[in-house]
């Protein structure tokens, strides 16, 4: 019986760490979204393993580049003010046409299956948070919990049907689920 040692928690960047603006690729328009350094701050102190998961089709899309989507994630660090506070990051840039189970554009659970190999983590004591649909599917599919954060854009009837069906919590923001998390 294998016995896991690690608990962590998946990040979705846009909607979830800072605002949405819809293909953000200057590292100057990140803004973070309230209560971000206070929530980082308690789950790093609670000793969880914080790793970034983003979806970027802004790249193969001929929108931006992956040094542009690199600036953001600086920029993001530097914000939070804390550094390497995420383990590893995962920028999944395949358009949402190529949605494939091999790639790693969620809501694909490749990155997050890789991570819990790689680190040991307790997929009981991991968590995928989002604010979108896919966010949610790739927790599910994962194996992990599903967390749907309210920080945007209404519920979805999907995300709505799965909340009431226990397949995902929802909370108002990260900060929110932080406190619950480490209450």
């Amino acid at each position: 019986m294998k016995k896991f040692k690690n608990s962590s928690i998946f990040l979705d960047r846009d909607g979830t760490l800072n605002v949405d603006h819809g293909y953000v690729c200057n590292p100057e328009k990140i803004q973070l979204l309230d209560g971000i350094i206070p929530a980082i701050q308690l789950l790093k102190n609670a000793k969880y393993k914080l790793f970034l998961f983003t979806n970027q089709s802004g790249v193969s899309l001929g929108k931006y580049t992956k040094a542009d989507v690199d600036a953001c994630n600086n920029r993001l660090v530097d914000l939070i003010g804390i550094q390497d506070c995420f383990t590893e990051i995962c920028i999944a840039t395949e358009p949402p046409s190529q949605e494939k189970s091999y790639n790693y554009r969620k809501p694909s659970p490749r990155f997050i299956l890789e991570m819990i190999k790689k680190y040991n983590l307790d997929p009981k004591k991991s968590y995928m948070v989002g604010d979108k649909d896919t966010d949610a599917l790739a927790g599910i599919r994962a194996g992990i919990n599903a967390i749907y954060l309210a920080t945007g854009a209404p519920p979805t009837e999907f995300m709505v049907n799965i909340i009431n069906s226990g397949q995902a919590i929802g909370f108002p923001s990260l900060l929110t689920f932080a406190q619950y998390l480490t209450a």
